[in-house]
């Protein structure tokens, strides 16, 4: 039993190596304690989300604080209010939603029965996304942000991807991958105009998009394989 049950080689190829580069960073350029906890943490929750383990949301409750903390210090304040006031108390009412569906046998050690969004759930994802990263980045512009309409994207495709989460819905791994790509941008312009150490973010979010490729083809699969079980 535990976490680590039934991990396969390339899950814990891919964690060793993001955490060795992690460590090697905090030494070679002096990076933050905070930014290897947040990394570290963050990079265990997504890995753990991938294969659909509730314990993800412990792993997360410590890398929205540690993370809110470092994104507000270089003024991304989207970033800082979503990992704060959204993705914090979020991860207590995964638990306790993932409990309430957890599946009635141990299929490759996933926890949580996998569902699949139809057209109709896409079409309303989609125009809601495009209308509140319009609203949400004119907020931004006016708290005179860094990289607001790039920082408004992420949030809330974040924030749309976290509720397809919560849902059990295998498609919120496209929106985990868009919110990776546009997260890699995002601290890259803020570390080469703003300078900081703070270079296990690039890490974290590289991990984080290598993890939701992983996660929506493994999501699939165990979407297929339980409805098949269930017939």
């Amino acid at each position: 039993m535990g976490i680590f049950k039934n991990w396969t080689r390339f899950e814990m190829i891919w964690l060793i190596t993001f955490t060795l580069v992690n460590i090697y960073l905090f030494f070679a350029w002096s990076d933050s304690l905070l930014g290897l906890i947040s990394s570290i943490s963050g990079m265990l929750c997504v890995v753990l989300v991938a294969k659909g383990k509730i314990a993800n949301y412990y792993f997360g409750i410590v890398q929205t604080l540690t993370y809110a903390y470092i994104a507000y210090g270089y003024g991304l304040y989207g970033e800082a209010m979503l990992n704060a006031l959204f993705y914090f108390p979020v991860q207590f009412i995964g638990i306790y939603l993932w409990r309430q569906h957890k599946t009635n046998r141990d299929v490759r050690g996933e926890d949580v029965k996998v569902k699949s969004l139809t057209k109709k759930g896409w079409l309303y994802t989609l125009v809601s996304i495009v209308g509140l990263t319009i609203g949400y980045g004119f907020f931004l512009r006016y708290l005179e942000g860094n990289f607001v309409w790039t920082d408004s994207a992420t949030n809330v495709l974040s924030i749309t991807a976290q509720i397809l989460m919560l849902k059990r819905f295998a498609e919120q791994w496209l929106l985990w991958i868009s919110v990776n790509v546009l997260s890699i941008i995002l601290w890259a312009g803020a570390l080469i105009t703003q300078g900081g150490n703070d270079f296990s973010m690039l890490v974290m979010w590289t991990a984080f998009l290598v993890n939701s490729i992983y996660g929506y083809i493994n999501w699939r699969k165990l979407y297929v394989k339980q409805n098949k079980e269930a017939v």
